[in-house]
């Protein structure tokens, strides 16, 4: 999965149990479903729901539209599992279910700003390039310079209080750069995953990315300074 920033292994750990767990293979998890598994629909739900509903809430107008939104897309993929073709991952289907069942219910609600044009590329200020290391670096497009290392207060209680703060900083994004951090840095879908289910193109999810990257990075490097100080 894709670093929010660069931390420590410690602060990695706590960031890393916000995303959910690891899920087996495709091919375990739809036999399963088809089989009626009742304790893979729940790994499911709880390793996904998340996300999906974040997600959702990008096309949709309130938090209960959002929630009625994921329920429909766990109803659309149990009755369609069975027609599941393995053309793409398990995690990319459902959320082809979820962009579509939102997008409907969007349409509904009246929105008037087509989710299409929501990701057309403008030319507009982005992320200072300089940030980021070029084509002809090793890792085009991660960051270039390794943030200072910060010093972690041990205890349940930090781990919740990041969680939370990355919940909140990821409500305050615009919905565009929202959903796609949900899916890179949360749900851990790989960039072509997230062109597919958003139906954008690479360069216009990477700006977004960094977008949004860089606001949740500052939110948490504040906070974790904060931390530090007061060790």
């Amino acid at each position: 999965m894709t670093r929010i920033s660069q931390m420590s292994d410690r602060e990695e750990a706590i960031v890393e149990s916000f995303t959910g767990s690891r899920l087996p293979p495709d091919d375990v998890v739809v036999a399963a479903l088809r089989a009626g598994d009742e304790s893979m629909f729940a790994a499911l739900l709880d390793t996904w729901s998340r996300g999906m509903l974040w997600l959702a809430r990008s096309h949709v107008s309130t938090n209960d539209s959002a929630e009625e939104v994921v329920q429909d897309t766990w109803l659309a993929v149990i009755r369609g599992i069975d027609g599941f073709e393995g053309r793409s991952s398990v995690k990319t289907w459902v959320y082809r279910i979820l962009v579509n069942t939102a997008r409907k219910r969007g349409v509904r609600e009246n929105r008037t700003v087509p989710w299409s044009s929501a990701f057309e590329h403008r030319e507009e200020p982005s992320v200072d390039p300089a940030c980021f290391q070029s084509a002809d670096d090793p890792f085009p497009g991660h960051w270039k310079n390794v943030p200072t290392a910060w010093s972690t207060p041990e205890g349940e209680v930090l781990a919740a209080e990041v969680r939370g703060l990355i919940a909140a900083a990821l409500a305050e994004l615009p919905p565009r750069q929202r959903a796609v951090i949900t899916l890179r840095d949360v749900e851990g879908c790989t960039s072509e995953e997230v062109c597919e289910i958003l139906e954008i193109s690479a360069a216009n999810q990477r700006v977004l990315l960094h977008r949004a990257r860089v606001a949740v990075r500052g939110r948490l490097e504040d906070y974790f300074e904060t931390a530090r100080r007061s060790a």
